[in-house]
């Protein structure tokens, strides 16, 4: 099976920052690990196998980064383009 090209959107790239630099308030190291282990898993998303779900919006799928965050994404047959980075709390869509 080819491997998918993964995109990550200025929006994503946007979320995942906010993100860090909040957690960084508190614990810097435990930031750069999030965003390590977050850019890792949506990497792993080349492989058409790696585990992802039906998405709450129609036409999206969804990869489960951390209990708090879920990834949005969209797929076709030779791409993934990463959406955005949403905390489970937040109301979506």
């Amino acid at each position: 099976m080819t491997a998918l090209q993964v995109i990550k959107t200025d929006q994503f790239l946007l979320d995942l920052e906010a993100v860090v630099l909040f957690i960084a308030q508190d614990n810097v190291i435990a930031a750069l690990d999030l965003e390590q282990h977050v850019h890792s898993q949506v990497d792993s998303l080349a492989d058409p196998n790696f585990p992802r779900r039906l998405g709450r919006a129609p036409g999206t799928l969804e990869l489960v980064v951390h209990p708090n965050y879920v990834v949005v994404l969209r797929q076709t047959d030779t791409t993934v383009t990463v959406l955005n980075l949403l905390h489970v709390a937040r109301q979506y869509p």
